[in-house]
């Protein structure tokens, strides 16, 4: 690719596109593949490190939930951190901490150092993830170039989970399950180097302001939220600790908003949230965020306990998906987005994995990968390819470049919670659904088994109905139109710039 300057003026009035941003491109995807195969990486190798250090069947979901929460809770402070000490300060930073922590978690020689490893990972995750989309949208401001990075940005961020099954499995069967957590070393190396020779550099001039009560509040809420629903999945639904847990997350988060809407030098600006086409891409990652682990997860329970896959094939059979994903990417944001506008091509995507799901609950004990697995996943990849980075995209566009880090944490944080709240929902009515069937089914052949598939139907068919309601919003919330070919208020020369100090 090309890295030669353009001269001409940008209606920002930038003199000149970065040098080498295309080389920032390939930087800033190590680093979010980083971030979002690990939500799933670790999943595959729970069984292998559970039987190395001991602890329990609970035990195996605190792996999970401790980079959930930290994760989810911090991405807010973490974009605003990117904002006022600079991007790629914040940045490099994040993949520093991020390697140290999985390089600690690999370590791990207890399950609580791999517990607080995990949290670890999170807390600097939550600094990396709005870095580097705050450094996109900086970098690339030429709208045509802007649609290619969106492209292969969000086709990383909507097929690193599976990209993270299949890596999980493969480092599992072959090497060992530490090597989930230090294959991220290998690649912030990378990264790292990438970052200190490619992407901008340019001193704070000022001491920022942070909005600390913001921080508490929003970070509190996250936290409740995700731990909320999370308890959901070990403990039934009718447990105070669950529904404690989430009001308290309904009064911080509402007291955030109203702070946020009265403070001098606000965590999160509303002005960010007032646009239509921001915010109906916030509300469309979200959706697609429940949707997404929902598949990943209950897919992964068919292909390996029903038909029988090894971690490394289940892995392989999500590829076609992936490789829909990304073409269908590089589409939407390079022709749709910028012929149709959003309006048609969300909901679209919305639609085709609704019906990619509603097809997989059709599967059974016998089902066949090419005939019964495959078509629906294509679908899902089509439809998730339309979805992820044309809102990827709008959810930054023409937000202030002193608003970037923020307005990314928004996105990245939509995912996250959307990731956690899908996984414990479907979890709690797929046991149920389990429960349920056996009683029913009792002294049937194969009754386990059977209520195993009903389970994973169960799940499809909510997932689905998540993203019915995702074509509705879409189609309500979207602008008709091509969207305006807005570019951040600062060049990209000032993207690690602080705030001034009287500036919120």
């Amino acid at each position: 690719m090309r890295d030669s300057l353009n001269s001409s003026p940008s209606p920002s009035g930038a003199t000149e596109h970065p040098p080498h941003r295309w080389w920032t491109l390939a930087v800033i995807g190590l680093a979010q593949l980083m971030v979002v195969l690990d939500a799933t990486i670790v999943n595959i190798a729970l069984p292998s490190a559970q039987r190395d250090l001991g602890f329990s069947n609970d035990g195996r979901q605190w792996v999970v939930t401790a980079y959930a929460l930290a994760f989810g809770s911090l991405l807010l402070l973490g974009g605003r951190l990117a904002d006022l000490f600079g991007r790629r300060r914040t940045f490099i930073t994040g993949l520093i901490g991020f390697a140290a922590a999985s390089a600690l978690g690999g370590a791990a020689q207890s399950f609580t150092m791999l517990i607080a490893a995990r949290a670890l990972q999170g807390a600097f995750g939550a600094v990396l993830a709005p870095s580097a989309l705050s450094l996109l949208t900086t970098t690339f401001t030429d709208p045509g170039e802007r649609s290619r990075a969106f492209g292969v940005f969000g086709a990383i961020a909507g097929s690193g989970g599976a990209i993270g099954l299949l890596l999980g499995g493969v480092l599992t069967e072959h090497l060992d399950w530490r090597w989930t957590l230090y294959v991220n070393d290998v690649i912030a190396v990378f990264a790292v180097i990438g970052a200190l020779v490619f992407v901008r550099s340019r001193v704070p001039t000022e001491r920022p302001v942070l909005d600390l009560r913001g921080t508490v509040l929003v970070a509190a809420g996250l936290f409740c939220v995700v731990f909320g629903f999370s308890n959901a999945e070990t403990h039934a639904w009718s447990d105070w600790s669950c529904w404690a847990f989430l009001v308290a997350a309904v009064v911080l988060l509402a007291s955030f908003v109203l702070w946020e809407a009265r403070a001098e030098h606000p965590l999160l600006p509303l002005r960010v949230l007032r646009d239509r086409n921001r915010s109906a891409s916030y509300i469309s990652v979200f959706i697609a965020g429940v949707g997404m682990f929902g598949v990943f997860l209950f897919l992964t329970y068919y292909l390996q306990q029903t038909l029988d896959y090894t971690p490394v094939k289940t892995g392989l059979a999500f590829l076609p998906m992936v490789g829909m994903l990304m073409l269908t990417a590089q589409f939407s944001t390079n022709v749709l987005l910028r012929r149709v506008g959003p309006k048609p091509v969300v909901p679209l995507g919305m639609g085709l994995s609704a019906a990619g799901l509603v097809w997989l609950t059709a599967l059974g004990l016998h089902s066949g990968y090419a005939a019964h697995v495959l078509p629906p996943l294509l679908v899902l990849g089509l439809g998730l390819g339309l979805v992820m980075p044309t809102a990827m995209s709008l959810a930054t566009l023409g937000v202030a470049a002193h608003d970037q880090g923020v307005a990314s944490a928004t996105v990245n944080t939509m995912q996250q919670i959307g990731g956690s709240i899908g996984t414990a929902l479907f979890n709690t009515m797929a046991a149920s659904t389990v429960t349920d069937y056996a009683e029913h089914h009792f002294g049937e052949p194969n009754v386990e088994a059977e209520a195993a598939v009903h389970s994973y139907a169960t799940a499809y068919w909510w997932a689905a109905a998540f993203f019915t309601v995702g074509l509705v919003i879409s189609a309500l919330l979207y602008r008709r139109g091509r969207p305006l070919e807005e570019t951040p208020a600062l060049s990209p020369d000032d993207e690690d710039a602080p705030v001034p100090a009287g500036r919120p």
